[in-house]
């Protein structure tokens, strides 16, 4: 039911193309590829709350610039990114849906609404066959909640905030949660890598996506941990 009404909003609310926290964006005139759709060991689970992941794209593209697969999110030639969306997840108290068999594929138009904000058609197809088919009936669908909830997020200037001395996971969930009056820390997780740099973002939702306590998986790091951020530019 949430799903649905949160969907009825998004048609109503948020017809533009969905944006990331993008220095800049192009999107691509010509055809956008995608391989072949992704498949899973199939789980279906009760949904008891969603996890709206950002990834910090500067990181992911440190060492992939040059990589044809990241060519779009990665090379500048088609944009220069910050905090992106990687998609949408329902979770389940034990263990999460995920793999859901579906015959709807995704179309051009849905890739393009979205290349912004995730600029990886690759992604986007992954997150659709991994995620978004245990949740809505069509690719359009999911995305369209995607949309709807990444465009009520704001997210704090990460290039100031890299420059706080002594930066620690409980300084970054307090910057996001200044910039976003409705979030707690707890219901924001930080996620880095083994050498302390940011990676990405979760912020939680309960199964009417109402800001929710992350559950322990998406937590990240402890609020004490020091956070390293690679600016990229």
């Amino acid at each position: 039911m949430a799903a649905r009404s949160l969907l009825a909003l998004a048609i109503v609310c948020a017809p533009a193309p969905a944006a990331a926290q993008a220095y800049q964006c192009r999107i691509p005139r010509g055809a956008i590829e995608l391989s072949a759709p992704e498949s899973g060991a199939e789980v279906h689970a009760p949904v008891t709350g969603y996890t709206l992941a950002a990834s910090w794209s500067p990181e992911y593209c440190r060492t992939r610039a040059g990589s044809p697969a990241d060519s779009r999110q990665c090379s500048g030639r088609q944009g220069r990114f910050g905090m992106i969306l990687h998609g949408l997840w329902p979770e389940g108290a034990r263990r999460s849906p995920q793999w859901c068999r579906s015959a709807r594929p995704i179309r051009a138009a849905d890739l393009r609404q979205n290349l912004c904000a995730t600029p990886s058609a690759q992604l986007l197809g992954h997150e659709w066959a991994r995620h978004g088919s245990c949740m809505t009936q069509s690719p359009a669908a999911y995305f369209a909640i995607q949309r709807v909830l990444w465009a009520n997020v704001r997210w704090p200037d990460f290039d100031r905030v890299s420059r706080v001395d002594g930066l620690n996971a409980g300084d970054l969930r307090k910057a996001i949660a200044d910039a976003n009056p409705r979030w707690k820390a707890a219901q924001i997780g930080v996620v880095l890598n083994p050498r302390g740099w940011l990676e990405g973002v979760r912020l939680c939702y309960d199964r009417e996506f109402r800001a929710a306590a992350c559950p322990e998986w998406e937590r990240g790091a402890e609020d004490g941990a020091a956070v390293s951020i690679w600016r990229g530019l």
